[in-house]
């Protein structure tokens, strides 16, 4: 099996708590490589193509200002099945429900606002990798 590549996103809750560093030491630590990294204020354009399958749901305008409130960090991470491995690693989507040791149990907490603040977003697939790659770093 070849080695893949997946995006990963620390969302503007992760960046506001300083939780960058974390993020990326536990990608380290497992034994992915970062290859790419960027901060930007990601702006509707970038958003509504990297969410495009959400829109026309309740929380896609919620989840577009969420995600245009502050800094992100993208990044591309490259390794042996790192897409299933780093969303392993993230946890539940909810965090009250994500286990202790994952990336949202540990770190992630229920706000109580209309969008789920997790920390964090990784690809779910190799052609959403690509698709969201490309989004954010081009070719």
């Amino acid at each position: 099996m070849s080695s893949e590549q997946t995006l990963i996103l620390v969302k503007p809750d992760g960046v506001k708590r300083g939780l960058v560093g974390e993020v990326i030491a536990r990608i380290e630590r497992k034994g992915y490589v970062v290859t790419n990294l960027k901060m930007l204020t990601a702006d509707r354009t970038i958003l509504a193509k990297h969410y495009a399958e959400h829109e026309g749901k309740p929380f896609y305008e919620p989840l577009m200002e969420f995600m245009a409130s502050g800094p992100i960090v993208a990044m591309v991470a490259q390794g042996e099945r790192v897409i299933e491995g780093f969303r392993k690693m993230a946890g539940a989507t909810d965090p009250t429900v994500a286990e202790a040791g994952t990336i949202r149990g540990d770190l992630a907490r229920d706000m109580g606002t209309k969008v789920v603040q997790n920390i964090v977003h990784g690809s779910d697939s190799p052609e959403s990798a690509a698709r969201e790659i490309k989004i954010f770093f081009g070719n």
